[in-house]
């Protein structure tokens, strides 16, 4: 358990430096990044730490993805809690990485609704729904399934951080939004980033147990 928890540990960090990273060196150099290129990094980013920890502790990343995970049978209960501790550990870690390293960023990749809160928080939960149900079709299915896996999951978070960025930031992970509000100090909108993914992650599997069940 403790190599898992180092593993998503290092695993949450690289996903917010990276991820939070491009858009504070975007907005740093007036759109060096660009919308675009921020997309692209968050699904890198996620591929390559798939396939870097995937094997160690299935490299969740995401409260939201470990919290389904446990719903789905797949992740004991007792290691849950791991789970999300080192996640929000690595969060933070990077955030306040970041603080230091650019301390005249405000948001330092705060995710905050461009327009109403309602509207976000739908984005977040079908965003995330979708996400989760990509993750568990191909990370429980056959071994040839699983080595696209990182591929697979990468594609969808670039896919929906590319249209959906702009709007609700598309940030499906309630550490990945967590730790920039808390060291930015911008938690005025953070309930929407905590709830919606969880919720969205939650009824993938229902739908997944659903369509997989047998007659």
């Amino acid at each position: 358990m403790i190599r898992k928890s180092i593993s998503e540990l290092i695993g949450t960090f690289a996903l917010v430096f990276c991820g939070t990273g491009a858009i504070i060196i975007d907005k740093q150099t007036g759109g060096g990044v660009s919308h675009v290129g921020i997309a692209i990094t968050f699904g890198l980013i996620v591929m390559s730490m798939i396939y870097t920890l995937g094997e160690i502790s299935g490299a969740h990343l995401n409260p939201a993805v470990s919290i389904a995970f446990t719903l789905a049978g797949r992740l004991p209960v007792k290691a849950l809690g791991y789970y999300v501790a080192s996640q929000i550990a690595g969060a933070f870690l990077a955030s306040i990485i970041l603080k230091l390293l650019f301390p005249s960023n405000e948001l330092l990749g705060t995710t905050l609704p461009a327009g109403t809160a309602l509207q976000s928080f739908a984005l977040e939960f079908l965003l995330t729904y979708f996400l989760m149900l990509v993750i568990i079709n191909v990370a429980t299915g056959p071994k040839e399934q699983g080595l696209f896996a990182g591929i697979a999951i990468g594609s969808v978070v670039l896919l929906e951080a590319m249209f959906a960025g702009p709007i609700s930031g598309a940030s499906m992970n309630p550490a990945r939004s967590l730790a920039p509000a808390i060291v930015s100090g911008h938690i005025e909108a953070l309930w929407v980033y905590l709830i919606a993914p969880v919720t969205g992650a939650a009824m993938a599997i229902p739908t997944w147990k659903y369509l997989h069940a047998k007659n």
